[in-house]
Order: C-alpha cells, then sequence, then structure tokens
C-alpha cells in the first residue's frame, strides 16, 4: 500500500506504468493525482490509445486491454467505479457478478507483463472491499487510500503552496484556516489562493486576513456563538445570529448546526463525567481530533444541566415551528435571550 505522498512522488517521475488502485474519501487529492497520470502520459485519443471504463462496459475490459493501440506505444486505461470491488448484495441489480470479478482477477494474474509493458490500467473507486481482485493487485500494482488528511498533513501542503507562491505564513495561521474553514481540501485549496492574491509576494498571511476574506464554516461561527452564550455576553452572541442570517443561511439550517452543538457539548459533559473517551463519543474521524480541546473547552462555560434545557427548549421550537405555533427567527433569540439573562 503506498503513501499519498509516495505515490505523488512516482507520479511527479513519471513512473506510471502498470496497475494501479486509487480510492479513499479525500477526492480532490485523488482526482489532482488522477490529472497528472494523464498529463504525464501524453497525447491520448479516446477510442485508440485512451479508453474509459466503468460499470455499464465494465465488461469490455479485458477486451480494451488486448486491443492494440494503433499508431502508439501505450494505452492508458482509467476504469472508474466499476462495480468490481463492491460485494454482490442477493435482489440489488448494477455491479460486477461473481462470474466477471473471477475472469478479470485471473486475467490480471496471467498477463501482468503484457499489462506492464503495453498498458497503464488505473482502477479508481470510492471505496472498495478488500476482495480477491484488490489482494491480486496489492500483490502486482499499487493501491493507494486517499484518506482524508489530518491537520498537520493539510497545514504542509498549504505551506508549500504558499511557499511557491513566495508568501509568509506561521503555522498557527494555517491552524486558525483550517478551524474556521474545516479540512475539505479544495475548499482550503480556495481560500489559500484567495489570501496568498490578497497579501501578495512576499507578503504575510495574517489571522485578520482569514476574518476579512474567507468563507467561514457555519460550525466554525457556531462555536463564537456558544462562547459568547457561555460568558453570558447576550449581545454578542445575538450579533453572531443576525450575521448568520444576514449571510443568507437558511433558519433551518442554523437552528439544527445549533442543536448538534450543543448535544456534543452534553455529550463532552457526560464523557468527562464518567471518564469516557471524548473523540470517540463524538464519533470524531481521525482529521477532526483537534476538536477534542476546542469542545470540552467551551463545555466548562456550561453545567449539564444547562445544556439539558437548551436542547429540549430547541427540540420544542422545532415542534413549535413545524406546527405553526412560532417563527424560528423569534424562538431561536427568545431562547438565547432567555439563556444569557
Amino acid at each position: 500500500m503506498l503513501k499519498i505522498e509516495e505515490l505523488e512522488k512516482m507520479i511527479n517521475q513519471g513512473s506510471c506504468q502498470g496497475i494501479f488502485l486509487l480510492y479513499g474519501e479525500e477526492t480532490f487529492l485523488l482526482e489532482q493525482q488522477l490529472k497528472k497520470i494523464k498529463k504525464n502520459f501524453g497525447e491520448t485519443v479516446k477510442g485508440i490509445n485512451y479508453i474509459l471504463i466503468d460499470e455499464n462496459n465494465v465488461q469490455e475490459l479485458i477486451s480494451d486491454i488486448e486491443t492494440p493501440a494503433f499508431g502508439y506505444e501505450r494505452k492508458l486505461i482509467i476504469a472508474k467505479n466499476t462495480g468490481i470491488f463492491k460485494r454482490e448484495v442477493k435482489g440489488r441489480s448494477g455491479g460486477a457478478s461473481k462470474e466477471l470479478k473471477d475472469k478479470i482477477n485471473d486475467y490480471l494474474k496471467e498477463n501482468v507483463e503484457m499489462i506492464n509493458e503495453a498498458v497503464t490500467l488505473v482502477f479508481v473507486e470510492d471505496e472498495v472491499e478488500k476482495n480477491s481482485i484488490y489482494n491480486t493487485i496489492e500483490k502486482i500494482g499499487n493501491i493507494c487510500n486517499f484518506e482524508e488528511q489530518k491537520p498537520f498533513q493539510i497545514i504542509k501542503r498549504l505551506k508549500s503552496i504558499c511557499n511557491s507562491y513566495k508568501v509568509n505564513v506561521d503555522e498557527s495561521t494555517l491552524q486558525y484556516l483550517i478551524e474556521s474553514c474545516g479540512t475539505n481540501m479544495q475548499d482550503l485549496i480556495n481560500e489559500i489562493r484567495k489570501l496568498i492574491e490578497y497579501v501578495g509576494e512576499n507578503g504575510k498571511i495574517q489571522k485578520q486576513d482569514i476574518d476579512k476574506l474567507c468563507i467561514r464554516k457555519i460550525e466554525s461561527v457556531i462555536f463564537d456563538l456558544t462562547d459568547n452564550l457561555g460568558q453570558k455576553k447576550v449581545k454578542e452572541a445575538m450579533d453572531v445570529l443576525y450575521n448568520l442570517i444576514a449571510s443568507k443561511e437558511p433558519i433551518q439550517k442554523i437552528l439544527i448546526t445549533l442543536y448538534n452543538h450543543f448535544k456534543k457539548l452534553y455529550f463532552v459533559k457526560l464523557a468527562l463525567a464518567y471518564n469516557k473517551d471524548i473523540a470517540t463519543s463524538l464519533n470524531l474521524k481521525p482529521n477532526q481530533m483537534f476538536l477534542v480541546n476546542k469542545y470540552k473547552a467551551q463545555a466548562k462555560g456550561f453545567k449539564t444541566s444547562e445544556l439539558r434545557k437548551i436542547i429540549q427548549e430547541l427540540e420544542d421550537l422545532d415542534y413549535k415551528y413545524k406546527i405553526g405555533l412560532i417563527d424560528l427567527n423569534v424562538g431561536l433569540e427568545a431562547i438565547l435571550c432567555v439563556y444569557c439573562s
């Protein structure tokens, strides 16, 4: 199994021959490497030396491998979401049959030398089952799981981009960017390019630049709102709420996000009381572990009984809104004002 960085190095060096299986949740980096493979391959003519395979024509994979790339030394075949790495489910149409999977698996094992010489075969999947084809590719080819990047990995990538444009930035500032804008690589790349353009060559990105220019995730803004609630700062809490509404965030989304946030703070209080792991209690992903300390620190501003009461009031507000007894904006403002008073 290749790490993402190892695959990137291999592709940058032009070593793109043979069989590859690329899969995982970090689709931005995956698609980025797929584009590099195609670029490094050189001229492509669809149907001649460039073939696209999916679940609708996966049965043609073997014949496409065997058909010569007339006029070209090699052929690039990209097989995307073919179904051959998924478990067959009875009663569900689509996907590849066991017979087809076995046939492809046997063919890959028996013709690996020919494939390495004449074909670059890239399987791309959202998720995979470690079946016989997976095991075969693991032995004769290259597999890379594009897992979601952890904050330190994201910071390293963003820092590299800034360096390439001769723009300075501290790691603490990049950490703040992640906390404000989330861990989605596509979103972060867009935001860092915006900041690079703003400060210019030899400039330095500051936290205030992020506040001024970047699109913050609603979850990050809700942290600000609940921080103010925990400190009984009613004006500041209401300002955050009004800014969310002014930015065209749907009031229903604000209610749901606020409700989920208070539930997480409640789970943190329970985890601390019963000596449970906070990350497990919150069901955090590996790239979200930095949130543990943020939730833990914020939970200190609330009593367990207060959180339980706010959660119940938000549930009641949702019910009253659905039966037409109250306006969501008015109800949400009332809950926040009563809590802070």
